[in-house]
């Protein structure tokens, strides 16, 4: 992983926060008085308003957050922002559970989306949808995935922060010394088996792919597309049982394969930093990954190629990740200080700057048309095929029960990773995991 995603994500998915999600249940229905920095309500003397922001990031993405802050508290100098919080992303949910609880809590927050619906049960989270409807980018123009994933109930409840796509960086040495051709939009998945076996020479210690192995959240959304592809949804149309009791089996299938055919490097470690070392230091010819990895892969000297996804119908289909800011109620002035500067992040002159510098994708197609992100285009290799993808790109759903199914896929898929379980067998036991989570009451 890049030092730029990192920044913006520490380990992109991190692990699952079961614990703090049941911790934020018991607190969800309470209101809390004595909010924020103590009884402070954040308005001085002349009337400036401060903000506390706990923004959950580290090196290239807190530089330019604190560049942004800056320019901000300039042209409005009515509103401080007070950048802090401690903590880098991966563990943010559980200080945010804490804070509530304790009823002292920040005024925004980094909430990754697949946290969202656990933390918008508390009342203390702001609706932002008349921000958004009101917002100087009309809200059709942002991205489907930037707009789903921080909705519920057809209420907008977090601004977007970071927007991602995945697809397939291929070595091209590799490629080549393989006799293979560089794939292009349209492939296949029985493509992509087949080439990883053509590119792993187990006696040189090549591998064709990598797949995440700790059951985590990075194992598992990279399993969501196969899934959609083959007509599947993550929970089904009656809110009860999981979506892809039939077409599970078929996605986690691919996993076996590429297990079979031992062209599969499985990374032991959450973050899946060996993974990605293995394809920096020349010895995997294909990695499933976002725009954050290719500074890393451009340092170490790859000559690579970018392919989208491949589908098993030849429909383009990929997954993205939006995470969030997420704001909470500290008394109108500070709420109304919250939105004011997240509209302004927003704007495409600063979401641009924003995306160059954290390595995040535009959250508006007014974003993606400035010339400085079509420079930055121009410039890297293979990043236009992530920002396509957002064309056809889904999020997971924003589900209080989210993070237990994804636990319970996430089992499966390790168990077929490492050749424990047939796809059958594994889905069913995610199955029964899965749909008692999602008949528990929430």
């Amino acid at each position: 992983m890049d030092a730029v995603r990192r920044a913006a994500r520490p380990s992109r998915r991190g692990v699952l926060r079961a614990g703090g999600g049941a911790a934020l249940a018991a607190v969800a229905g309470t209101a809390v008085t004595g909010c924020g920095a103590g009884t402070d309500d954040g308005v001085a003397a002349d009337g400036t308003v401060t903000v506390e922001m706990w923004h959950g990031q580290a090196d290239t993405a807190k530089k330019a957050l604190e560049g942004l802050v800056a320019d901000f508290e300039r042209s409005h100098p009515k509103i401080r922002v007070k950048l802090g919080g401690g903590v880098l992303a991966d563990v943010m949910l559980q200080k945010i559970t804490a804070a509530l609880a304790a009823g002292s809590y920040p005024d925004i927050a980094y909430i990754f989306g697949s946290d969202l619906a656990r933390v918008a049960r508390s009342p203390q989270v702001v609706d932002l949808t008349d921000m958004v409807g009101s917002g100087p980018v009309p809200w059709k123009n942002y991205w489907a995935a930037s707009r789903d994933a921080v909705t519920l109930n057809g209420r907008v409840r977090a601004a977007p922060a970071v927007l991602d796509s995945l697809a397939v960086v291929c070595n091209r040495k590799l490629f080549r010394e393989a006799g293979l051709p560089l794939p292009e939009a349209g492939w296949t998945w029985e493509d992509f088996v087949s080439s990883a076996r053509t590119l792993t020479e187990s006696g040189r210690g090549r591998f064709g792919t990598g797949w995440p192995g700790t059951g985590d959240e990075d194992t598992v959304w990279r399993l969501w597309p196969l899934i959609w592809d083959l007509g599947g949804d993550v929970v089904d149309d009656g809110g009860k049982g999981i979506g892809f009791a039939d077409t599970g089996a078929r996605a986690l299938q691919v996993v076996a394969d590429l297990a079979r055919d031992k062209s599969v490097y499985v990374d032991p470690k959450p973050g899946s930093e060996q993974m990605y070392q293995v394809f920096q230091s020349g010895r995997m010819g294909m990695v499933v990954t976002g725009p954050w990895q290719l500074p890393d892969i451009e340092t170490a000297g790859i000559d690579y190629h970018v392919a989208p996804l491949p589908s098993f119908s030849g429909r383009p289909v990929t997954i993205s990740g939006p995470d969030t800011w997420t704001v909470f109620d500290n008394g109108e002035a500070r709420s109304q200080a919250a939105r004011t500067f997240l509209t302004w992040l927003a704007r495409p002159e600063q979401d641009v700057r924003w995306d160059i510098e954290a390595g995040s994708l535009p959250l508006s197609r007014r974003t993606e048309a400035l010339p400085a992100w079509q420079d930055k285009v121009a410039r890297t290799e293979g990043l236009n095929v992530f920002t396509t993808a957002l064309e056809t790109a889904r999020v997971r759903p924003v589900h209080p029960a989210y993070p237990e199914v994804s636990q319970a896929l996430g089992q499966a898929v390790v168990a077929v990773l490492l050749g424990r379980s047939t796809p059958e067998k594994a889905l069913r036991a995610c199955a029964d995991e899965a749909n008692a989570a999602l008949l528990i009451p929430r």
